[in-house]
């Protein structure tokens, strides 16, 4: 393996200015407002450090350029691309094709994962990717796939084995009997509590693992590919930039950590907005009527002032299927913004509507649990738990029509699939009428609207409909529809 870090990088400062810039322009294309003051700053980051030290130098570049810690982990998903640990393969003959050592390369990353070398570590993810990562007529001869590495590697597995290792090196070290916690009457309590420790410890090391074959992976096929190419189209964006159904677990976690700052911008914008629509716009008959005393001309222009109010908002949100993260994370941020708007209601449906507005407010202290609750506390099914527009739509402008008023905004969340129920045009139609606007924000794409299942066209004849697949477009739609 050539050992090349971003030290050998900066064997030219051309070199450096080039892998600097890209790194830049590659954040740029993930939506990062990265301007040249701060490009600057990394550059003198990068001659106060030097290039020894890797390490630091990711950490001086991520302090100049990033803005926010939500988005650390694209950064280092670039920086791996640019200022790689190495270039180039594993040294030696390539591995014989289908007849790696799996147990073996196992039996040393139990070893690695129990001493936590770090080093080590990054050996044998460079080694396993180079064995069993390679796809192709022959091991790499197309790429490297993380994926087929760690499927075959399995390091999920090895909790148990990677545990035994750690209680045997502290009973070397003790010269004890190996147990885990201390004797007396709490020591069972105490040696489960240090087994959990143990296991979470292990988790995270298996994982930072799986980025490492994650890193190795990318960087051989950036080598083959372009780092340009690779950077913008193989690493995974920002959290504001998932799409709402596609995100994982470990994706909607990460996205609702970006609830607050999304507010604080969001409160920011529309207070502009309303100090802007505060000032009023021109009366034309007052303006005119007032130049009579110069002529004609208008020298003092009058403004129409606006009555001063802040608008009521209701949500009413499919928490059915794949859509629930979306509307869960839209319930997140509605609930941070509450303060812009008189009055928020918020109501949930899978086939039966129920207010959820308490749920809501109360999700601040366990946001992560917001969904499991609103399911199991609130009346949203009846018989079966399949999605059903038209009956929900139907009893919300029976049962709730007192949350509705003139006043009164109401987003509509959801795909618009009804299984193949009556999508109940009328009853959206009597919400429309008695709200100030209606707006349904969809997560799917507009190319599936109106396809199997979906009603989406049909409701967009009668409220506007926006597509609305990530946080950023859902922060945008917010702060471009919300009257102020």
């Amino acid at each position: 393996m050539i050992a090349d870090p971003g030290a050998g990088a900066a064997a030219s400062p051309a070199g450096v200015a080039d892998r600097l810039t890209g790194l830049v322009q590659a954040l740029r294309a993930h939506g990062l407002a990265i301007g040249p003051g701060e490009t600057v700053d990394a550059g003198h980051a990068l001659e106060a450090l030097g290039f020894e030290d890797r390490e630091r130098m990711r950490e001086g570049l991520a302090a100049t350029l990033l803005h926010q810690e939500g988005h650390r982990a694209l950064f280092d998903r670039v920086f791996d691309l640019y200022f790689p640990l190495r270039v180039g393969v594993a040294d030696g003959p390539p591995p014989e094709a289908g007849t790696p050592d799996t147990a073996e390369l196992r039996e040393r990353l139990v070893a690695a994962l129990a001493a936590d070398d770090r080093a080590l570590l990054d050996r044998l993810a460079a080694e396993a990717v180079g064995a069993l990562g390679g796809y192709g007529s022959t091991p790499g001869a197309d790429g490297w796939s993380s994926y087929q590495t760690l499927d075959r590697l399995r390091p999920q597995t090895l909790l148990v084995r990677v545990r035994a290792a750690i209680r045997a090196e502290r009973a070397g070290r003790s010269g004890g009997t190996g147990g885990s916690g201390g004797g007396g009457g709490g020591g069972a309590e105490a040696a489960e509590f240090t087994d959990r420790l143990d296991d979470d410890e292990i988790r995270r090391r298996i994982e930072a693992f799986r980025v490492r074959v994650g890193a190795e992976a990318r960087r051989r096929v950036a080598e083959r590919q372009g780092r340009d190419r690779v950077a913008r189209r193989a690493v995974g964006g920002t959290p504001e930039s998932v799409d709402f159904l596609l995100a994982g677990r470990a994706q909607l976690d990460e996205l609702r950590r970006t609830v607050r700052p999304l507010a604080r911008t969001l409160a920011t914008r529309l207070a502009a907005r309303r100090r802007n629509a505060a000032r009023g716009s021109i009366d034309l008959r007052r303006t005119l009527r007032g130049s009579l005393s110069t002529g004609g001309v208008p020298m003092r222009p009058v403004l129409r002032r606006r009555r001063p109010g802040r608008p009521e908002l209701v949500l009413l949100c499919d928490v059915s299927g794949s859509v629930a993260g979306f509307a869960n994370f839209t319930m997140l941020l509605v609930q941070a913004l509450h303060d812009q708007f008189s009055k928020v209601r918020v109501f949930a449906f899978v086939n039966r509507v129920d207010e959820v507005t308490e749920l809501v407010a109360r999700a601040s202290a366990d946001p992560a649990g917001l969904g499991e609750r609103v399911l199991a506390e609130g009346t949203l099914t009846s018989w079966h738990g399949q999605s059903d527009y038209g009956t929900a739509l139907g009893e919300f402008a029976e049962r709730f029509a007192d949350a509705v008023g003139p006043r009164t905004v109401v987003f509509v969340l959801g795909d618009a699939r009804t299984n193949m129920s009556d999508p109940n045009l009328p009853a959206l139609k009597a919400i429309a009428d008695r709200a100030r606007r209606v707006y349904w924000l969809n997560p799917e794409q507009p190319s599936l609207w109106q396809t199997g299942d979906s009603v989406a066209l049909t409701y967009a004849g009668l409220v506007e409909m926006h597509p609305c697949r990530n946080a950023r477009q859902l922060g945008a739609l917010i702060a471009r529809l919300m009257p102020v």
